[in-house]
């Protein structure tokens, strides 16, 4: 026991270096509590900055899911496989589009188009702004308010009584066919149908088309017609589709196999004009 006790005896200057080292060992345990601390907090400084950069990839992202490049409006009917992926449509929302544009069909509305497409929520509305549909749909049904405005009405002339100067206003007649016309018109003493016209030397079927648009025979000249089975040869070659070679045959075909018993039978005669038969008929009788 006395072996023991010696060894807690100690004299002031021991006893001061035991206080010392006291001192030294707290001075150390602060020290490392402190940093300790530290090193505690900094997790929170760690989650502070990595919400920070979770806001600015957001923002990145966002910004690199915008286009890259201008959108102007377009028929989504057409749509193509490249502007179809760099709008971020599926392929197969692009298949379902074509399977339905070959029976015929076309969309006409942007709710149409995501019904055939199944294209989600969030892309049809940055796309649907640019849909142009055309003013009808292919159904016959019009898609806008159709006008009020009424077909400009063309005034009808009389093709009897225009002048030189009013056929002319006629886009392909000029000077020689307004001309040209009238001469005939004069030697006929006036249409009796409209499609004499066609008669008119030298005037082209869509020039005759488009006047007959504007002018038609609205008065009726007074006709004497020849009694043809007893008309003379000058009396017949009087007639503006009647030649004097054509009334010879005439003639003498009658006076050879008796009375045209009907106006048809002209044809019969071998140098007749069958394919004008109907208008020489309105200036013969029987």
């Amino acid at each position: 026991m006395k072996k023991l006790r010696s060894h807690f005896r100690f004299n002031k200057q021991e006893r001061s270096g035991i206080f010392f080292l006291l001192l030294l060992i707290i001075a150390l345990q602060g020290v490392y509590f402190f940093i300790s601390s530290s090193s505690n907090s900094e997790p929170s400084k760690l989650l502070v900055d990595n919400l920070e950069q979770s806001w600015v990839d957001s923002l990145q992202h966002s910004q690199q899911q915008k286009p890259s490049f201008k959108l102007y409006p377009f028929n989504p009917n057409f749509i193509t496989e490249y502007k179809g992926y760099t709008l971020g449509i599926a392929p197969e929302e692009l298949d379902r589009l074509y399977a339905f544009r070959k029976q015929g069909k076309y969309v006409n509305s942007a709710e149409e188009f995501q019904r055939v497409t199944l294209v989600s929520d969030s892309l049809l509305p940055r796309i649907s702004p640019y849909f142009k549909f055309p003013d009808w749909n292919i159904r016959g049904k019009s898609t806008f308010k159709e006008k009020s405005k009424e077909p400009k009405r063309v005034e009808i002339l009389d093709l009897n009584k225009a002048t030189s100067q009013e056929l002319k206003t006629i886009k392909g007649i000029g000077e020689k066919l307004s001309s040209r016309i009238v001469k005939f018109r004069d030697r006929l003493g006036g249409f009796l149908v409209d499609e004499q016209l066609n008669d008119v030397y030298g005037l082209e079927p869509e020039i005759v088309s488009r006047t007959l648009k504007k002018f038609k025979v609205l008065t009726f000249p007074d006709i004497h017609k020849v009694n043809i089975n007893t008309a003379t040869v000058g009396e017949l070659s009087r007639l503006i589709y009647i030649n004097q070679d054509l009334a010879q045959e005439i003639v003498q075909f009658r006076l050879a196999n008796g009375s045209f018993q009907s106006l048809d039978d002209l044809t019969e005669v071998e140098s007749f004009p069958k394919e004008r038969i109907d208008r020489i008929k309105l200036y013969l009788t029987l």
